[in-house]
């Protein structure tokens, strides 16, 4: 017989169900906190290479594109509902008037290829088809658009823009250029690109141009508050601003009132002022106005920016502006203290909106053009520079992705494709050009007349 043993008792713990499920229901909340936690920091780890901010404290090292933004198609939401600087005519047509291929006509020398761009931005054109597809244009209305350029710039090491401004319109059309420009800045935010206004002083009127850029500054920088985002363009503390047209022939003949402009943006208006000047501006000649009074104008400037598109037309003629042109006024500017943002171009082409001017009036050459006036003015001592433009497909001048062949381009009209001069070539050839230039300005590259075989593929 087993003897007695003692077992010791041992109360049985009894945990409630519901503290059970609470217990459950509050680790699984800090398990999937942990998980957003650490996505997110992963994301924050990424976003340099998603995106490497460019610094927008200086001008310094840039290079800029000049962005239009102003093409519009029917039924994109801008408020006069209609075409714009696609075809020629008015600049605002309907649909219906732009549908018979018989009497429409081209305001563009190159077309878009608009294969990478989102459905939004995207409208067909009526009676227009390609290789027996319906054919679309893009309207520079929709934030897709701005989204699409933008990303573009990123990818290709473009560091940034000036968004053209035309002070003429600037009544009639105010509110469509704010939903522009807002989306604009809204999209170099997201691609850590850099943006500032250029105000164009075409078709200003003398009495009413000085008033006009007065009120319409006040109320970017205070109502919009542009100058507020990161991605504002600053030089020495001040945001840039720049007004093309200074001086040059056929714009405001009165350099008192030029003066004027330039003196209240930078008290008033607080801003470092760039001015966009004729290429005499050093001696009054050629494009410029002759009054001496101007010369006084473009002392007071920040920033110097002649216009060059057109001034010279091959490897020879640019080789020439180097001499005659950049060295003596980046001399020039650098005795008066200013800075210097000259202007380069990959190529001209305005037929279709001057059908007695040549097609291809100035070759590309397959970007060796190009390639020659970005070295030449790096060589001559500028630190930064801007290309025109990044989507001026109506004077041929646009660097952002164009069709490749004439079979990719309407048949109805003389267009300038890149196979033009005999090359074969990717539709953002010319993107990947302006990226190798920012590479050299950057000093990531050496200076090199010859242009590489192989430019830069975009970044993810």
């Amino acid at each position: 017989m087993m003897a007695d043993i003692a077992i010791p008792f041992q109360p049985i713990l009894y945990i409630p169900t519901v503290f059970i499920e609470n217990f459950r229901f509050l680790m699984n909340s800090i398990i999937s906190s942990i998980h957003v936690i650490c996505a997110a920091i992963i994301l924050w780890l990424a976003q340099p290479c998603l995106a490497q901010p460019v610094d927008a404290s200086t001008i310094q090292g840039k290079v800029l594109v000049g962005y239009q933004g102003w093409f519009r198609c029917a039924g994109d939401g801008n408020p006069q509902g209609v075409w714009s600087r696609w075809f020629h005519g008015k600049n605002d047509q309907t649909t219906a008037e732009i549908a018979n291929p018989a009497k429409r006509g081209w305001r563009v020398d190159m077309y878009p290829d608009v294969s990478d761009m989102d459905a939004s931005s995207l409208f067909a054109v009526p009676n227009l088809m390609i290789n027996g597809k319906q054919a679309y244009l893009f309207s520079s209305f929709p934030k897709a658009t701005a989204d699409t350029h933008f990303r573009w710039m990123r990818q290709y090491g473009i560091d940034g823009a000036l968004m053209q401004r035309f002070v003429g319109v600037i009544p009639r059309y105010h509110d469509e250029h704010d939903a522009v420009l807002r989306n604009a800045i809204a999209s170099a935010e997201q691609n850590g690109r850099v943006i500032a206004v250029e105000y164009d002083l075409s078709g200003g009127q003398a009495e009413t141009v000085f008033d006009a850029l007065k009120k319409d500054w006040l109320y970017l920088i205070k109502d919009l508050k542009i100058t507020k985002s990161p991605a504002y363009l600053y030089e020495k503390g001040k945001p840039v601003v720049s007004i093309w047209g200074l001086g040059v022939k056929r714009r405001i003949t009165d350099p008192n009132i030029g003066k004027q402009i330039v003196q209240w943006f930078k008290t008033e208006g607080q801003a470092t002022v760039m001015g966009g000047v004729p290429t005499g501006w050093a001696t009054l000649s050629g494009d410029a106005q002759t009054d001496p009074g101007w010369s006084d104008v473009y002392q007071k400037l920040d920033i110097v920016q002649p216009w060059s598109v057109g001034r010279y037309k091959d490897a020879e003629s640019a080789t020439e502006w180097k001499t005659t042109h950049l060295l003596p006024d980046i001399a020039l500017t650098q005795r008066n203290h200013q800075e210097y943002l000259p202007v380069i171009f990959p190529g001209f082409s305005w037929h279709n909106v001057r059908p007695e001017d040549r097609s291809n009036r100035i070759p590309r050459q397959g970007g060796k053009f190009f390639w020659q006036q970005a070295m030449d003015t790096k060589s001559a001592g500028s630190t930064m520079v801007k290309i025109a433009m990044f989507d001026e497909v109506n004077e041929g001048t646009a660097i952002f992705k164009v069709t490749p062949t004439h079979h990719d381009a309407p048949s109805e009209a003389p267009f300038v494709t890149l196979d033009t001069d005999g090359l074969s070539l990717p539709s953002d050839w010319y993107l990947r050009i302006a990226g190798e230039i920012t590479r050299v300005y950057h000093g990531e590259t050496p200076v090199t007349m010859t242009m590489p075989a192989q430019p830069m593929s975009p970044s993810k």
